[in-house]
């Protein structure tokens, strides 16, 4: 009996519900709340966004960036990445982004097998990427 739309769907909230109560997310949950917590981190991260929201708009108007600008992104940019805070939450991130990766690939599998032959992404069925379209070119 071929499966309709909400089955699916309530299967994925299962799925979901499951994914929440793994350690990834709870980690990167908890490094999201020590960044928000520390004045500095937030500091760092305020000013970095600032920065490159005004090299944008300089970029835009036509505009070059100065060598001064960039040694002083490259300098917060240091700042940010030895901070711990952020550093732990940098790699809390990779790891929830990673699980969510695994879990899209291992639900995309068995239809991507039914309809190309088995590969998912430019990977195979354990590589990265996404599904190719039908009919897009390859890149």
């Amino acid at each position: 009996m071929p499966a309709d739309m909400q089955q699916i769907l309530d299967e994925a909230e299962k799925l979901g519900q499951l994914v929440a109560q793994h350690p990834a997310v709870a980690r990167f949950r908890d490094a999201q709340k020590a960044v928000s917590a520390d004045p500095e981190a937030g500091r760092l991260l305020a000013d970095f966004d600032r920065h490159i929201e005004t090299l944008g708009r300089q970029e835009q108007s036509g505009l070059p960036i100065t060598d001064a600008q960039r040694m002083q992104v490259e300098s917060l940019q240091n700042r940010i990445v030895s901070h711990l805070k952020i550093k732990a939450m940098n790699m809390a991130q990779v790891d929830f982004v990673d699980l969510l990766r695994k879990v899209s690939q291992t639900v995309q599998r068995p239809a991507a097998e039914i309809i190309g032959g088995g590969a998912v992404g430019a990977g195979g069925a354990q590589g990265g990427g996404s599904p190719r379209i039908v009919g897009a070119p390859r890149a």
